[in-house]
């Protein structure tokens, strides 16, 4: 990764190698949000993702997980069981 410090203290270039279809659509999104570059859009993606590895959002995303438990009914759980054997079944 190659980092050049410009302007203010906090802002930072960094090389980051992408493939030509990601950046294609990067481009894409930023024209459809009205903007020059997609700088802003690898920013906010680096936010989400760093949000979503923090502890309290990996804990909500089990206990959201977890709140689901007996949502199906004995009948689709059932159905569900055998899908499961079947294709274990098949893997070997």
């Amino acid at each position: 990764m190659h980092v050049h410090a410009y302007g203010r203290l906090l802002d930072m270039r960094t090389t980051v190698e992408i493939t030509d279809a990601q950046r294609a659509k990067l481009l894409e999104l930023a024209a459809s949000r009205g903007e020059k570059g997609f700088s802003v859009l690898v920013q906010e993606a680096i936010d989400l993702y760093l949000r979503m590895q923090s502890d309290g959002a990996r804990k909500a995303r089990v206990k959201a997980a977890l709140s689901v438990l007996g949502s199906f009914s004995d009948k689709d759980a059932e159905a569900l069981r055998e899908a499961t054997r079947a294709l274990r079944k098949s893997w070997r």
